[in-house]
């Protein structure tokens, strides 16, 4: 018979409080040597929780050290982020990752998520292994353009997803998608889609072209953009795309998210003057930060000049310790200017997170000082977005 275990007075279960105990070891190391027994441990563990599919472990661990130390919490983070998206993590003598191709996105119509016919899938794959990845990886393309509501939801099911592309890269075939069982996307006037693939080769030999000799990042996005742009921009009809670098899983989700926010600034400024014939010399920008607990996000509220009523809002979400309150508001005022808004009020009081009862969609400041709903002057096509996402 099963002792009851003892309660604690953390409430977390014994491999959440294991986790965060490896965690706070790691981040007080004082040497590669003593990295290399938390890092065994830690693999150890967080590959048992990722086969068993115990998201809440993990989840309860890193909300425990996101409230008490914030480097344990990021090498956590950074740990279980690495296992997941590391498709080979029961080879032992081949490095097998899921990677991301992000790919900003807006249009005054729907933006498709979709499947990638045979054709376009063999000229990626082309431009994949001349301009991003190293010599001899072995390939494994998703064919379908993935919707941010289609990737994934959570570490568990992220590594079950790497695992099985990654079996296909390890045989150099590309991976089919049921696309019946994917979610329905959400639309927004801009959004991001992403491009799936995992990388195989042998243990400790480079994946990417910037890890080889003489190899460059700068250089890889240009070729990358140039080339894999012209196959994957025609999926995307009527959108203007901006293609972010291939990368791990979660860096390319990161990096999209980062520059997604200045973006969606210039594609609402775009909007606008396409829809309402304003130039952005004729915009005023209102910016505010809103709060739960603590502060969550900058809104922008976008009026016509000399007039009170917001036609149009963006959110930027902050991303992670980097976004101090003033630092993100001058980066916010410099993407605006940039985008050639220069009449800007930024309100300096505390809004509570708001959304419209009726339709859900965020509440943006107002010259006034009031967290209200945007709305165009006229009724737009039944088919276009209303905000940002």
């Amino acid at each position: 018979m099963k002792r009851p275990r003892s309660k604690r007075r953390s409430g977390l279960g014994p491999d959440a409080e294991r986790l965060v105990w490896l965690a706070n070891g790691l981040a007080e190391s004082g040497s590669r040597a003593e990295d290399r027994f938390w890092e065994n441990q830690l693999t150890e563990l967080i590959d048992q929780l990722l086969d068993e599919g115990d998201e809440d472990t993990i989840n309860s661990a890193l909300d425990q050290l996101y409230s008490s130390s914030l480097t344990a919490y990021d090498e956590l983070a950074d740990f279980v982020e690495s296992r997941a998206e590391n498709a080979g993590r029961k080879l032992a003598d081949e490095d097998v990752l899921l990677v991301a191709a992000p790919l900003l996105s807006w249009s005054r119509y729907r933006i498709p998520a979709l499947a990638i016919s045979d054709a376009v899938l063999a000229n990626l794959r082309v431009h994949l292994q001349a301009h991003v990845l190293a010599d001899d990886v072995r390939l494994s393309v998703a064919n379908y353009l993935f919707s941010p509501d289609q990737l994934p939801v959570g570490y568990c099911n992220t590594a079950r997803f790497a695992e099985e592309i990654g079996v296909a890269a390890q045989a150099d075939q590309d991976l089919s998608i049921d696309v019946a069982s994917l979610p329905e996307t959400t639309q927004f006037l801009s959004d991001t889609r992403y491009l799936l693939f995992a990388v195989a080769v042998p243990r400790g030999t480079p994946m990417f072209r910037w890890q080889e000799n003489a190899g460059d990042r700068d250089h890889a996005l240009t070729q990358w953009r140039s080339q894999g742009g012209a196959c994957l921009i025609p999926l995307l009809p009527g959108c203007a795309v901006e293609v972010v670098l291939p990368d791990a899983y979660f860096a390319a989700s990161r990096r999209a998210d980062r520059e997604s926010r200045a973006y969606a600034v210039r594609a609402s400024v775009a909007f606008l003057g396409a829809t309402l014939e304003a130039p952005a010399s004729n915009l005023r920008a209102i910016i505010a930060p809103f709060h739960d607990l603590q502060l969550e996000e900058f809104r922008i509220g976008l009026t016509l000049k000399n007039a009170d009523q917001v036609v149009h809002g963006i959110v930027w979400p902050l991303l992670g310790a980097e976004d101090d309150g003033p630092d993100v508001l001058a980066q916010i005022e410099a993407t605006l200017r940039e985008s050639g808004v220069t009449e800007i009020l930024s309100l300096d009081h505390r809004f509570p997170m708001e959304y419209c009862d009726d339709c859900g969609a965020p509440l943006y400041p107002s010259p006034e000082g009031e967290a209200v709903h945007a709305e165009l002057p006229e009724t737009p096509d039944e088919q276009m977005p209303r905000h940002l996402h």
